[in-house]
């Protein structure tokens, strides 16, 4: 109670003091009198009936008028300059105070600008006032809807701003002094620009590289930010370059061409490009059809003059197989293009290390067993009876032939364990019998690790065979007779034999994964053919594409066959006769086990150093291998001849070669000097 009451008699004491200060009309006309407002958290009502009090406005307040406003003064103010004092504190509370009438004013949120009416084209706008001011700003030398998007944001919110292109005017409505502001920007920058032409042709370099260097340079400095005064554009017809722009900015750029216009410093149109790691016999041809291509492109778009164009196809290039370096003769647009072309097809292409493992286990198992019997009449030479069935491949007709004829008698009529009984008699009855088994184990274990480097979409091939004969014709004449014997003629094709592995390696783009294009080859000869005139052989191979990831394995195939066979031969009846059937059956049982299996591993060598650790692991295996060897168990038969070793590892230089295409240097000018070594 006691604040509103304090409140109350302040307001009541400005009232009086501003009516004392302030006077009748009478004062008013004159002008005579002064303010000095002060106030600390009053209403803007109250502020509202002292401004109307002071000056002998009427103010229609909307609604949503209400604030707490301090403001303070320490020295007089006049009725019109505390008019446009409260003008400012509307607009620092984001209220507007729009004229309706002679003396009439409504306060308004600023909100309602647009719809409000306010003074239109005025002669003079105020630099310090804040009424709300509408203006046409008329634009003469630029385009005024580029305008508003750079003044757009000097402008509140609640104000406006428009362009009309037809008649290149701007339309703003905001306060006085922000409108006074936009007037000055805009007849700052509306100015008639300097539109003189220097046209400069060049020599040496190419008008359009120079153009495209030119706005590289000035991209992203300041001046590309608030808008260039001049600009550059490359005629190719001609090989000039068009500048345009303010005087100062024309000699500036001027200047700059003619440093750019400035003779190679290899001089001409040749160069002699050294390459490192690119074949020059294989990559002429291609630049060479490169340039006829461009040459063909430019005269179909008619973009080139006559000369040029003749120039561009005449150019040339060729190999230097000695030096490993290309001769390439073109105009500088042209010499460009082939030099960085060149530049990114010589470079240090990634090797990839391919490691395979052929893995293959053979088991095979024989069991022969059985009994062979035969009698018959020595006098008649009638057989009386018998069980003749091979066992192993022999039966007993080959032992009883053998037996009459020992010259018959081969190793294979022996082989396992044979027993043989019998009589031959004169004039009697001959018997014979015959006990055999045989049990045969055959086990092979192949493991083959070929492994090969190669470089990136370079197909490798790694033999490991022997070329074994095979026959492929015969030919006898009989006519043909050399101290009474017919020469046979033959001809024979020799076949490898033993492992094959082919690989092409291409690096993924990523570098972290190699497609592999294989082919492995797994051969070898039938050892029951070995002594026949056409051996037998057997083989295994598979060709595929794979992807790995680089130092990863993948199996690529394999074969795992299991066969069994069971072969039993006997008499009816009386094979099944327990015991006593043994005379009259024979067993053959076969098994077979064949296991292959084939791994790869792709290693990727980025550089030399890469290489060098693969190489150094390798070479310190077989070291050790070879220090794995037993020591022979007799003394040498030559006493001081030491046996091969591997020498001692020798350091890796890494190379230092740039990447790269590399021109040739200037050779030395003292006397006698040789000419420079290849980059």
């Amino acid at each position: 109670m006691r604040k509103v009451f304090v409140k109350g008699l302040r307001w009541f004491v400005f009232c009086v003091f501003a009516t004392a200060l302030i006077g009748g009309p009478l004062a008013r006309a004159a002008g005579a009198a002064s303010i000095t407002p002060n106030f600390k958290d009053a209403n803007i009502r109250q502020i509202i009936q002292a401004v109307s009090a002071a000056t002998g406005k009427d103010f229609i307040l909307d609604p949503r008028v209400n604030a707490q406003v301090t403001m303070y003064s320490s020295t007089p103010l006049t009725p019109a300059a505390f008019y446009q004092a409260f003008l400012s504190i509307l607009q620092v509370y984001g209220y507007i105070a729009v004229p309706s009438g002679q003396h009439i004013v409504k306060i308004v949120p600023n909100a309602d600008e647009r719809q409000m009416p306010s003074i239109l084209l005025p002669k003079r706008v105020s630099s310090s006032s804040d009424e709300l001011v509408t203006q046409v700003i008329p634009v003469k030398n630029v385009s005024a809807a580029e305008l508003v998007p750079i003044l757009r944001p000097l402008v509140p919110e609640w104000g406006h701003l428009a362009a009309y292109p037809p008649s290149n005017i701007l339309i703003i409505s905001d306060r006085a002094s922000n409108v006074y502001r936009i007037m000055r920007i805009v007849k700052r920058i509306d100015r008639v620009g300097n539109q003189d032409v220097d046209v400069m042709p060049l020599r040496n370099a190419s008008a359009t590289q120079v153009v495209q260097v030119i706005n590289q340079l000035y991209q992203g400095q300041a001046t590309a930010q608030m808008g260039r005064t001049f600009k550059v554009v490359a005629d190719e017809r001609t090989n000039s370059v068009l500048i345009s722009g303010d005087p100062a900015e024309r000699l500036r750029i001027r200047a700059l061409v003619a440093e750019l216009d400035t003779p190679s410093a290899a001089g001409g149109d040749t160069r002699v490009v050294y390459l490192h790691y690119a074949s020059a016999k294989e990559l002429a041809p291609k630049l060479k059809e490169q340039m006829q291509e461009l040459a063909q492109i430019a005269t179909a778009g008619n973009v080139k003059g006559a000369a040029q164009t003749a120039a561009e196809k005449n150019a040339l290039v060729w190999a230097d197989t000695q030096n490993n370096a290309l001769v390439i003769t073109a105009p500088p647009k042209v010499m460009r293009t082939i030099l960085g072309i060149v530049a990114q097809l010589d470079i240090r292409r990634p090797q990839v290390l391919v490691q395979a493992i052929i893995a293959e286990v053979d088991v095979n198992k024989t069991d022969d067993l059985g009994v062979n019997w035969a009698a018959y009449s020595q006098v008649d030479k009638l057989p009386l009876g018998g069980f003749v069935e091979p066992v192993g491949g022999t039966s007993i007709v080959d032992l009883v032939a053998a037996a009459k004829n020992p010259a018959n008698l081969t190793t294979s009529l022996l082989e396992g364990t044979t027993i043989g009984i019998g009589t031959i008699s004169a004039g009697g009855v001959s018997f014979a019998a015959m006990l055999r088994a045989l049990r045969g184990n055959n086990n092979t274990n192949i493991v083959a690790t070929p492994s090969a480097v190669t470089m990136d979409n370079q197909q490798a091939v790694l033999k490991s065979v022997d070329e074994v004969p095979f026959v492929t014709g015969q030919y006898t004449n009989a006519s043909t007779v050399t101290s009474g014997t017919v020469t046979p003629f033959q001809t024979v094709q020799r076949e490898e034999v033993g492992t094959i592995l082919k690989v092409t390696p291409t690096i993924s783009a990523t570098g972290n994964s190699v497609m592999l294009k294989i082919s492995v080859e797994s051969s070898s000869v039938l050892p029951t053919s070995v002594s026949t005139v056409d051996p037998t052989t057997q083989k295994r191979s598979i060709t595929t594409n794979v992807l790995i990831q680089n130092k990863g394995i993948v199996v690529l195939g394999g074969l795992i066959e299991n066969s069994q066979d069971r072969n039993h031969n006997s008499m009816p009846y009386l094979g099944g006769i327990p015991v006593l059937g043994w005379l009259f059956k024979s067993r053959n049982d076969t098994a077979s086990r064949s296991n292959l299996m084939i791994f790869i591993k792709p290693t990727i060598l980025r550089d030399q150093n890469e290489a060098s650790s693969e190489s150094n692991l390798n070479y310190r295996y077989m070291l050790e291998q070879e220090g794995a060897l037993p020591a022979p168990e007799f003394p040498h038969l030559l006493p001081g001849e030491p046996s091969p070793r591997l020498p001692p590892l020798p350091p890796s230089t890494p190379a230092s070669a740039p990447a790269g295409a590399a021109v040739k240097p200037a050779p030395a000018a003292a006397a006698g000097a040789s000419s420079p070594p290849k980059p």
